[in-house]
């Protein structure tokens, strides 16, 4: 079980730093966007919210994208709280398909089993009666 701990938690650091690069790639664009708009003169509303609507999701990509390379990194060390954040983002990776919906089938196998539980110290769950 160690084996798929760790390899959970390297992909998960790869996911993280594939959101990081999205949610750069997004600000940079919006950067792009505005510095072009406003030498061109043509700011408005519509202009303004554009910009914004590249910005927002893109530093919301790079706050998620550390959380995750945080959490495989912690995962790797088996800290306790890593398990528990690997299951909770492992929730809306499940609405991105198909590689976020794989690695949160793949986090939930790999996590919620005795084996993982005993690995991260936590008491191990007996067969239900």
């Amino acid at each position: 079980m160690r084996h798929h701990i760790d390899v959970l938690g390297l992909l998960h650091m790869v996911w993280g730093v594939f959101g990081v690069l999205t949610g750069l790639s997004l600000v940079i664009l919006a950067a792009g966007t505005h510095a072009a708009l406003a030498v061109g003169g043509s700011m408005g509303t519509g202009s303004r919210v554009a910009v914004w609507l590249m910005a927002i999701p893109g530093a919301l990509l790079i706050s998620a994208g550390l959380a995750w390379f945080a959490t495989g990194r912690r995962l790797r060390r088996l800290e306790l709280r890593a398990r528990m954040w690997a299951i909770v983002l492992a929730i809306p990776n499940l609405l991105i398909i198909p590689f976020g919906t794989a690695l949160g089938v793949y986090t939930f196998w790999v996590l919620l089993n005795n084996d993982a539980r005993a690995a991260f110290g936590r008491p191990v769950r007996g067969p239900s009666a």
